[in-house]
């Protein structure tokens, strides 16, 4: 069980290290580093290849396109990242495939629990298939390729980092976001109150604070029925929109 002071370790197994650390440093997840709440280590692959030019994949046996990366070189990385780790610390080894079963919001609140995540970031035509002996959890971001895992990782590494405690800086803001219920979150507005004629809905500025969570949770169901209505068990609630902006002719 996770406490408000207890540290996510992330370790990213990739080929493009800088990559990784530039973009983790940035904005909340940077702050939480220099907190102590987020630790993130990456672990160059190609250190793990034993020949001298570094070679971390071959041709695929039988034939075909492209490269394939080796299952030694890329268990070796695995090893190493559980290595330099307290054996006492609640590990979980991620590959990210196209393969695997899609991310979501409740994949991300599991995997939060764990005190140390490995993610496997995979590239060219993909990984030697005996990897997955090594591996504890296989996932992908939707029926689609991209051209190697960092991003996905980051993608994930992001969602699962912001549901630990103390992470992000108001908690309540995670309670409404879209998928933490099987809705779509409410529209959102801000200042300036009108903008090119458009107008934020009354109910918003009324101060009846009631009044607006009821507005909001018609407009969150109304959302979801438009746009996901696959997220919803119950027949169509044909609800109204209520959070529309509002357009305003000039007098």
């Amino acid at each position: 069980m996770t406490t408000p002071d207890s540290t996510l370790e992330l370790t990213f197994l990739t080929l493009f290290p800088e990559a990784i650390e530039e973009m983790m440093a940035l904005s909340v997840l940077g702050r939480a580093q220099k907190k102590g709440l987020l630790k993130i280590n990456t672990i160059q692959i190609r250190d793990h290849a034993l020949d001298k030019h570094q070679t971390v994949d071959d041709t695929p046996c039988g034939g075909g396109a492209g490269q394939v990366m080796r299952v030694d070189v890329l268990h070796r990385a695995i090893e190493a990242a559980k290595s330099q780790k307290d054996a006492q610390l609640k590990t979980r080894t991620v590959l990210l495939d196209p393969a695997g079963r899609v991310f979501s919001q409740k994949t991300a609140i599991d995997l939060a629990q764990w005190d140390h995540l490995i993610f496997l970031c995979g590239r060219y035509e993909g990984v030697d298939a005996r990897i997955w002996n090594y591996i504890d959890e296989v996932w992908s971001l939707g029926d689609f390729v991209i051209t190697g895992g960092e991003l996905a990782a980051l993608v994930m590494a992001d969602a699962i980092s912001r549901m630990r405690p103390g992470i992000l800086g108001n908690e309540r803001s995670i309670e409404n976001e879209s998928h933490m219920a099987p809705l779509l979150e409410h529209h959102q507005y801000t200042r300036p109150i009108t903008y090119d004629q458009w107008h934020v809905p009354e109910v918003l500025l009324s101060g009846h604070h009631s009044n607006i969570e009821k507005a909001r949770r018609e407009d969150a169901i109304a959302r979801t029925e438009k746009y996901r209505p696959d997220l919803l068990s119950k027949p169509s609630l044909k609800t109204k929109m209520v959070l529309q902006p509002v357009y305003k002719e000039e007098s």
